[in-house]
């Protein structure tokens, strides 16, 4: 192994460049770059590390006069870095809050950048190797600062000064751990786009890649940082739902794919709406072996829905889309909101005329918060749901009019969380927690034998006996 000479340096400031061509080290406030094969100086800078006029205004110390010259400690280069391409080096004095950036190809050019009031604590080079990304004293801002544009962008409170932030392999994002009103959150933020706050796209291709539409969220359904929760393609191929963290829906045609028609949740049920609401103590009433249909709430009796406030500062806010799933044919689209948990909506999407808009068709208001709902697979006018009691609901919009109705499982202590239809839609399972259960409809044939029950006394089932495990 062969060594060189010894060579001044200070603060441990030694850097190879990327390419590993050069050497740069500083030496209080000096900047020498050396050819690394055979250590020739390449450059050198004497660094102009003057304060700013407002951190000398601050300072509380005054220079001591001296007849001698040299440079103080406070002036030493604290930082240095190369730029990930090799083209640009910086040096930093951070307690005078100055920054001093060169190009290693014109020794003539030169940018300096003062931090100001705020101070400064670390610098850094981003990965496009033209921004530098400087964090401020007291945790008040990071500032990156642009070598192409002269521009600062600010982003506000971060949480540490030195570490919780990360930029993406590709350099496209900027993941910042930040501090808000004594609450920690994360921001990504798109460096692309001059370090805005990054909002969620839905980009569709064609299956040849062409890029056809690139939906984002409005303005003002991002503020919180989050954005498209559900997206759910038509049956038929030519519309998409998509719904958010913001209580809406959004249907896109696939001929121009712009929005057809916007589904909004309000606590104000509008006009033609059908309501239907679970009975009261029905489960108690029945002993859990009967069935009840739903009360249908009259147009001048519509109760306002009651709409959860969430806490955008607490991690996953109660908000937007929990679920949203068209029928099988797609005439129907059912959507279940988390700020309305004991509500479903069935929206009317009429598939045989144009004419006809999309529209509220039926909300289901139940005791408990609904866990899932699901369509059958065969006949597309019917659904079951469950809200974690001992008890399924269904609902059936067919062309005899609608019609819902609770259904007891007649199991003790058993507890519906969850429904598995079977492909022919004749049946279903109906999961416990460490059970489960199968429920089968009745035929045709069976349901005259019922309503022969019926009349003699006995409650009718709408569900053959069912088998446990």
């Amino acid at each position: 192994m062969d060594f060189t000479e010894p060579y001044k340096q200070t603060h441990s400031l030694v850097a190879f460049s990327p390419g590993a061509q050069f050497i740069l080290t500083a030496v209080q406030d000096r900047l020498i770059v050396r050819r690394a094969d055979t250590f020739q100086v390449a450059r050198t800078w004497l660094v102009d590390n003057s304060p700013s006029a407002t951190a000398s205004i601050m300072s509380t110390s005054r220079p001591k006069p001296s007849t001698v010259i040299h440079c103080p400690p406070d002036a030493y280069i604290s930082h240095i870095a190369w730029s990930p391409d090799s083209e640009y080096l910086f040096a930093a004095c951070v307690k005078r809050g100055v920054i001093n950036v060169y190009k290693i190809r014109d020794e003539e050019w030169d940018c300096r950048i003062e931090a100001g009031a705020e101070g400064l604590v670390k610098v850094e080079w981003a990965p496009d190797g033209r921004s530098l990304v400087c964090f401020s004293q007291w945790g008040l801002r990071v500032t990156i600062w642009s070598l192409i544009t002269g521009s600062a962008t600010h982003i506000q409170f971060p949480k540490h000064p030195d570490k919780g932030y990360a930029f993406r392999k590709d350099g496209r994002y900027f993941i910042l751990a930040e501090r808000h009103k004594s609450k920690d959150t994360l921001s990504v933020y798109d460096a692309v786009e001059g370090y805005k706050l990054a909002r969620y796209k839905l980009h569709i291709f064609s299956l040849v890649g062409h890029l056809l539409k690139t939906f984002t969220l409005p303005e003002p359904d991002i503020a919180m940082g989050l954005g498209i929760r559900a997206v759910c393609w038509h049956p038929s191929g030519g519309f998409l739902a998509i719904g958010g963290w913001d209580d809406k829906v959004y249907i896109l045609r696939s001929t121009t794919w712009d929005v057809m028609v916007t589904f909004e949740l309000m606590a104000r049920i509008p006009s033609g709406t059908t309501v239907w609401r679970e009975p009261f103590g029905w489960i108690e009433a029945t002993h859990g072996r009967g069935y009840l249909p739903y009360d249908v709430v009259g147009p001048t009796q519509y109760p306002l829905l009651q709409l959860s406030r969430p806490d955008p500062a607490k991690p996953h806010p109660k908000s937007g889309l929990a679920q949203l799933e068209w029928n099988v044919d797609g005439s129907l689209l059912l959507a279940r909101f988390d700020q309305s948990p004991t509500t479903l909506h069935v929206f009317a999407f009429p598939t045989s005329s144009l004419s006809n808009k999309p529209r509220l068709r039926s909300i289901l208001i139940h005791n408990q918060p609904v866990l899932h709902a699901r369509w059958d697979p065969v006949q597309s006018t019917m659904f079951a749901a469950c809200c974690g009691g001992g008890a399924v609901y269904t609902w059936d919009g067919g062309a005899g009019g609608e019609m819902a109705e609770c259904i007891g499982v007649p199991t003790k202590e058993f507890k519906v969380m969850d429904i598995r239809w079977s492909p022919d839609g004749r049946g279903m399972a109906l999961m416990d927690v460490e059970a489960f259960c199968c429920a089968f409809l009745v035929a045709d044939e069976e349901a005259d034998v019922d309503e022969q029950m019926a009349g003699e006394g006995e409650a009718p089932l709408e569900w053959n006996e069912l088998e446990t495990s």
